[in-house]
């Protein structure tokens, strides 16, 4: 077996680093781009709002600075939502630009996509050429999650745009040993902290591993250099944590997901490990069967029928590749570029892949968005190498495997749904034929066969991530695939049925245990304003129990809006709170947080509210997603019962409310 080098300083290449070229040919990752922009931007706005979570935090931020510094849900600044507030200053800076729209709060993310792929692009031609560049970027844009989340206003598109990032500016660091690119990384990672806090840390042992090894340079220096990117880190992410553990409390909204209104808390506890342990108020992960919540945890989660439909449809050619480059240089020498691509690339894939499979907190399929570009650049990287050397068997047989793993493992994930059968065993049997030819020692037709190959074995998931921009998505736990369907927006609902009669949930998890992906997330639109407003097929409004619906009250929505009082009303939980608010363009107290049990407001604190004149209305209901008031123990619960008690109950439209304006009794 041939030994892989590092690029030496003389002449001389090593077989996998493309050859110098003298005009470097910019057309093709233009064209990449240019689609990329096209299928992330492309009738846009038929998600409406996506999360109104996030959409009215980036409303909130619109409207006051101080809502927008601190990620608050509601401009009157009660409650922030349950992450860091990075990705709400983008959303909250375009709205506050472009105006409060469905295109503005959903744009960014879509532009963040497609730099997404050009730094992924970018990070992979370096080292490996154009033609492996393009290959990654292009695994990226087409990879069905990303398609999902980056039309989608969660914070994970500036997670991953941030991680891509951070990619890229390592390989640069790695090339010459910089401490300077390697803090810039740190940087990055940094404000990654502050978009999704400990899921950024997750490529952290890859990109410190691969410097520690690869760079060019003494053991000594290596060491510095990491901890001098070590500082940077901590200094990006720390002045934030900092300003606000400095900030009066009294002066600032409530930290949502907290215990105790500190970030540190929500950092380590909610955030951090809850997700992986459970607890903290993290009950949703690791249920067998629960689809919206990834599924059973075990090495085949990522697999399974929850997961796999968005993130696996080239895992099995990416492990594949990965296993391949690192036995072929086993022995080469320390800097090798090749073996450290794939210590860092799949270093990435690996501990990502590994904590999602075994998280017993709250996850949902759409984290596996952060697998993304490490697969895609696994993929890029480990098809450039072996076409290298395909004189001998071995990497042709390498080639085989990878294209045949991927037309095979489409074709039964594809089983699990309904949706175009012909698809399914087209490109099944076109990729094995040619899985096949690359066995054959080819020489005038090799880059013809090898395209051919590329693209039948990829069709399968290309086709699913294009089907997924076709359609609207909504509610917070969303699904990739050519359906409408949202999960758990306005109500508890899911990605399972859709238009067209489409089911994605058969498979090995799909069994019931907790809200299952069973209901249709649909969208209404504001015809007055061109904005869409996300509902629920199955809500009925908080006054009869079926939270969700107040976005649709059109009696309610004209009551708040001519409130003039700090917040127009409060209601339980932080969805139900969201969607008043994107009706309405009013500030509503989301008392408990997301699900109703955060310690905000208390009854006390709430009690000064009323006193002072500041809440005009409370709105029976609501609760995480609309249902339930946190519990009677709860402080949201103690507020119901107190308001019950001493006011009077209105019906307004399908909701219950309550005047807090008028003399208790």
């Amino acid at each position: 077996m041939t030994t892989l080098m590092e690029r030496p300083a003389a002449a001389s290449q090593p077989r996998h680093v493309a050859p110098a070229v003298r005009k470097d040919r910019r057309w093709p990752i233009l064209v990449l781009l240019l689609g990329t922009a096209v299928l992330y931007l492309w009738d846009l706005s038929a998600s409406g709002w996506g999360n109104s979570f996030y959409a009215a935090a980036a409303q909130a931020g619109a409207q006051s600075w101080k809502a927008w510094l601190f990620g608050s849900l509601d401009a009157g600044n009660a409650i922030t939502v349950d992450k860091p507030p990075a990705a709400m200053w983008v959303m909250g800076l375009s709205a506050r630009i472009f105006g409060v729209n469905s295109w503005a709060i959903l744009a960014p993310q879509a532009l963040m996509g497609v730099a997404s792929v050009w730094f992924l692009y970018a990070a992979v031609k370096r080292w490996f050429g154009t033609a492996a560049g393009l290959v990654a970027g292009a695994a990226l844009a087409l990879t069905p999650v990303a398609v999902l989340m980056f039309r989608y206003d969660n914070p994970d598109a500036l997670l991953v745009l941030l991680m891509t990032a951070a990619a890229y500016t390592t390989v640069r660091a790695v090339e010459k040993a910089s401490w300077k690119w390697l803090a810039l990384t740190g940087v990055l990672l940094g404000f990654g902290f502050l978009t999704k806090m400990m899921q950024a840390f997750l490529v952290l042992p890859a990109f410190a591993l691969v410097y520690l090894i690869a760079a060019p340079t003494g053991l000594g220096r290596r060491i510095r250099d990491l901890l001098i990117a070590g500082l940077a880190l901590i200094v990006s992410a720390g002045w934030y944590v900092a300003l606000v553990s400095l900030w009066p409390a009294s002066s600032r909204p409530y930290i949502a997901g907290s215990t105790n209104n500190t970030l540190w808390e929500l950092a380590l506890g909610y955030n951090g490990l809850g997700r992986i342990l459970g607890g903290s108020g993290n009950g949703g992960g690791g249920g067998g069967g629960n689809t919206g919540f990834g599924g059973a945890t075990g090495i085949g989660r990522l697999f399974g029928s929850s997961m796999g439909l968005e993130i696996s449809w080239l895992l099995p050619a990416a492990l594949i590749a990965l296993v391949a480059v690192l036995a072929a240089t086993w022995t080469s020498p320390r800097t090798d570029r090749a073996r450290a691509a794939m210590i860092m690339w799949g270093g990435w894939v690996l501990v990502t892949g590994l904590t999602f499979s075994y998280m017993s907190g709250t996850i949902h399929p759409y984290y596996t968005v952060a697998l993304a570009p490490g697969i895609a650049a696994l993929i890029g990287i480990g098809g450039r190498v072996m076409w290298l050397y395909r004189s001998s068997l071995w990497a042709r047989l390498v080639l085989a495997a990878m294209i045949l793993s991927t037309a095979v493992w489409g074709w039964v994930l594809l089983g699990r749904t309904d949706w175009l059968p012909a698809l399914r065993w087209g490109s099944l049997v076109l990729g094995a034929v040619l899985a096949l030819a690359m066995l054959m020692p080819l020489r005038k037709l090799a880059v013809v066969a090898l395209t051919a190959a590329i693209l039948s074995a990829g069709a399968s998931g290309a086709a699913y991530a294009g089907a997924t921009a076709t359609v609207a998505h909504t509610g917070s736990i969303p699904s990739s695939g050519p359906s409408s369907a949202g999960g758990m927006g306005s109500a508890f609902g899911g990605g399972g049925t859709g238009a067209g009669g489409f089911n994605r949930n058969g498979g090995d998890d799909a069994s019931s245990g907790g809200p299952s992906n069973s209901s249709t997330s649909t969208s209404s639109t504001d015809t007055s304003s061109g904005n869409a407003t996300s509902g629920s097929a199955s809500s009925s409004g908080p006054g009869n129990g079926g939270p969700g619906g107040e976005s649709s009250n059109t009696e309610l929505n004209t009551l708040l809006e001519a409130s003039t009082t700090k917040w127009s009303a409060a209601i339980s939980g932080a969805t139900s709170a969201a969607s008043l608010e994107l009706a309405t363009g009013t500030s509503v107290i989301a008392l408990g947080g997301w699900n109703g049990s955060d310690p905000s407001p208390t009854l006390t604190e709430f009690q000064a509210y009323v006193a002072a004149g500041q809440i005009h209305y409370y709105i029976s209901g609501g609760g995480m997603g609309g249902g339930g008031q946190g519990g009677s123990s709860t402080d949201a619960g103690q507020i119901a019962t107190w308001v019950a008690a001493h006011y009077t109950a209105t019906t307004v439209g399908s909701s219950t409310v309550y005047d807090l304006t008028q003399t208790a009794s």
